[in-house]
């Protein structure tokens, strides 16, 4: 693990800057958009007690995972935003995760946190050669490949000492994996917004669960962040997931808001009117 890796120091300031800020314009517009998502982020923050204190009272140490799309920038914003604040205690480790695709550029990434001073590690992995090797031709590669990445981030963590992985998923990400699972995994399961790892030694966070995605894209557009494709692998289409997409957003079309309305679901959950009888006692009603 130790190939690849890259310490930068943190700015010493007794808070970072916003230079996340440096591009985006000056309009109302964009502030308003600002304070939608970082608010959001903030109260997923509190609603889950994703910033608690460890036992001994030191705050949490985060591992934030930074890709180079767009929701993870918008994450890595937004959690700068609160620290800024003052309103989140988590220190935080940026990290990306080279998985030696094709035509990967690896400057952009450190080049960008280094600007931004943050603390940050690269990690270079060669999972593409893996995941290639594996997955027989005709077929996507993101399940394998989302596995091998979880694991060594997983791993990256315990090394540095976090108590947790930070995730860019958003609402729409949420909503797409509920679908997923009703029509093909025949369960009713999202993205949770905070669990707990198997082992039980590092938790998952998504802190972004109630921002919505076209909220995000419009944010990095603005903030003209620097954006790497996520089809270097070329495994993008067919997929399962933007058969979901399509899906919503056809009812979206139809009936705005109804993603909302379907997250306010994933919100108010009733055992009793579901056919569960492990989480609800039918037989002693």
């Amino acid at each position: 693990m130790a190939d690849g890796m890259v310490d930068v120091a943190e700015t010493p300031s007794s808070k970072p800057d916003l230079s996340v800020y440096e591009h985006a314009p000056s309009s109302l517009t964009f502030k308003k958009l600002r304070k939608r998502i970082v608010r959001n982020t903030q109260e997923a923050v509190r609603k889950f007690a994703m910033d608690d204190l460890r036992e001994d009272g030191s705050p949490q140490k985060w591992l934030v995972c930074l890709s180079g799309g767009k929701d993870s920038y918008g994450l890595l914003a937004a959690l700068l935003d609160l620290k800024w604040q003052g309103a989140l205690r988590a220190e935080l480790l940026v990290c990306n995760l080279d998985q030696g695709q094709p035509g990967f550029p690896k400057h952009v990434l450190p080049d960008y946190l280094s600007g931004l001073g943050v603390q940050h590690k690269i990690i270079t992995e060669d999972t593409y050669s893996i995941v290639t090797e594996k997955v027989p031709e005709g077929r996507t590669y993101c399940s394998l490949c989302s596995r091998l990445r979880r694991g060594i981030l997983y791993n990256v963590a315990r090394e540095e000492g976090c108590d947790a992985i930070v995730l860019g998923h958003h609402r729409d990400d949420a909503l797409e994996t509920f679908m997923m699972n009703i029509m093909h995994g025949g369960r009713l399961a999202a993205m949770p917004p905070k669990l707990k790892n198997d082992e039980g030694d590092v938790y998952v966070l998504r802190p972004l669960i109630f921002c919505a995605e076209k909220d995000l894209a419009k944010f990095s557009e603005l903030c003209q962040f620097p954006i790497i494709p996520c089809t270097l692998c070329g495994s993008q289409d067919g997929l399962q997931r933007m058969l979901m997409k399509d899906l919503l957003n056809k009812w979206e079309e139809k009936k705005p808001g109804q993603r909302e309305v379907m997250f306010r679901a994933l919100q108010n959950v009733r055992p009793s009117h579901l056919v569960d009888e492990r989480i609800f006692d039918f037989e002693n009603l």
